[in-house]
């Protein structure tokens, strides 16, 4: 068995995994650490870990250290240097005439690389900005295009329940969202009503998605023919949560409202997304 450690490079992004040797570090501790990236200064966020040695396809590398006092004065050193390089490389973008958004600036642990993140709707020529970039300081220079999620992630802010953003609070990694999950929870699919800020589908519909899929299993859907205590009907409304349904009853104008226990389904229907939805909310499911 292998002892290993958590450690996260942002505050909210995803945790890798170090062997401590013979270091006791604590939640919160700084520790540095070698990454594909280079040395990299990371906050422990779990500890005393026991996996077996197989678990991963690749080595767990060991941390190089406890961050000491230097190594905090070197993060804000950083710190100071990232919002410098912001300013810097906005201007840069304005006198090139680039259509693209700066997000943000990274400043690797060792000093040995700057990261600019930024958003474009199109692929940007930015070769003449990464020159100019260099020659102001003297290092590697790395521009990354990231998405509208990541974006958000990034900058942060208040959803629409009025929480902060659950992508820059506590989501590590994005998970998929289709409209699909939309439509099976019942929920309208009205793009102002089922998309974040950022525009793309909220990361809070695949929460509850596995209770939703449970309860369809359950449950007579839209469209569904089924027989109640007062004739054959077909489904028109279905209340998942409570489990009732509305039925009209064929050879009648009749609507009734009965609980799902009381009806005897004699064919189910398919929840599907047509192609006039696909194409009204198309864009919502991307990056």
């Amino acid at each position: 068995m292998l002892k290993i450690i958590g450690v996260r490079f942002k505050s909210v992004g995803k945790i890798y995994y170090f062997d401590p040797k013979t270091y006791d570090p604590q939640v919160g501790d700084k520790v540095i650490v070698e990454t594909s990236r280079g040395v990299e200064c990371g906050e422990v966020v779990m500890t005393g870990r026991e996996i077996d040695e197989n678990s991963f396809s690749n080595p767990i590398k060991p941390i190089i250290r406890i961050a000491d006092e230097r190594d905090l004065r070197t993060i804000e050193r950083n710190k100071a240097k990232e919002k410098e390089a912001f300013e810097i490389c906005r201007k840069k973008i304005e006198a090139h005439k680039l259509k693209m958004d700066l997000i943000d600036v990274e400043c690797t642990f060792d000093n040995n690389k700057l990261l600019f993140y930024f958003t474009a709707e199109n692929r940007v020529d930015f070769r003449e900005l990464v020159k100019d970039l260099a020659g102001v300081f003297r290092t590697r220079i790395e521009l990354r295009q990231i998405g509208v999620r990541d974006e958000a992630k990034m900058l942060g802010g208040l959803g629409i329940c009025g929480q902060p953003f659950c992508c820059s609070r506590f989501l590590g990694d994005f998970q998929p969202v289709s409209i699909k999950m939309a439509k099976e929870q019942g929920l309208s699919l009205n793009p102002t009503k089922i998309s974040g800020c950022c525009g793309r589908l909220m990361c809070c519909l695949k929460y509850e998605q596995d209770s939703y899929e449970d309860l369809l299993k359950h449950t007579p859907k839209v469209g569904a023919i089924v027989k109640t205590s007062e004739g054959k009907g077909l489904v028109q409304e279905v209340n998942l949560i409570t489990g009732k349904l509305r039925v009209k009853l064929d050879r009648s104008d009749n609507v009734i409202t009965v609980k799902k226990e009381d009806v005897e389904v004699i064919r189910d229907s398919v929840i599907k997304v047509d192609k006039n939805e696909l194409k009204a909310l198309k864009g919502l499911e991307g990056k």
